[in-house]
This record gives C-alpha cells, structure tokens and sequence, in this order.
C-alpha cells in the first residue's frame, strides 16, 4: 500500500507544472507627434509668430525658454521657444486646444489663427 501511494504520488508530481514565466512589459512607446500643418511655426522666432498670428495673448518668459500663447474663438496654441546654441530662441514645440480644454488638431488651430484679427 505504501508503494502504491508512492507511485500514486511521484505520478502526480510529475504533472505538477512550472509556475508560469513572470511576464515582462514592453517598454512604453514614444509618441510620434504629426508635424504636417506646423512647417510654418516649428523653427519660427517671437518676431515670426507675431508676424504669422499678430501679438500674442500671453508671454511667459521662465530662464531661456518662453511660451508665447494665442487664442480666437477657436483654440488656444501654445507655441514653446527654446535657444539653441546662443542664438535667438526658436519653437520646438506646440499645443493646442479647444477654448474648452477638449483636444483640437495643432494643424487645424494653426490654420484657424492666422485668419484671426492682426494675423498675415
């Protein structure tokens, strides 16, 4: 009887299964922002953005970078200067949205702006 409970547990161990393999996460993508509509703001200095959309609603000036923001009725586009080897700060990056906060196309806003009241 001792054999048999033995054979009967060596079987079962057999079938035991490796716990499974700790699952590891793919590292988080980047996210690739679509710069088609912006050719005419990335790389543009304060004087070109005040050319393209007229003053600005808001200058915010924080060390070298500044964040020059115009708005309408139809979004808000913050446009973000930053220096680049001692010369005059260009923009790097910008956002837009909805008066409202919701999301809007940057393209879109950048259109929408240069239409706006002092704007070429």
């Amino acid at each position: 009887m001792k054999k048999l409970a033995l054979a009967t547990g060596l079987l079962l161990a057999g079938c035991a299964t490796a716990p499974p393999a700790a699952r590891v996460a793919p590292p988080p993508m980047a996210i690739a922002y679509p710069t088609v509509g912006l050719e005419r703001v990335i790389g543009q200095d304060a004087a070109g953005l005040t050319k393209l959309f007229g003053q600005p609603d808001a200058d915010v000036r924080e060390g070298t970078a500044r964040k020059l923001q115009f708005a309408s009725a139809i979004c808000i586009l913050d446009t973000y200067l930053y220096p680049k080897d001692g010369a005059e700060p260009r923009v790097t990056y910008l956002d837009a949205r909805e008066p409202d906060g919701s999301a809007i196309d940057r393209a879109s806003c950048v259109a929408a702006l240069t239409r706006r009241p002092g704007a070429r």
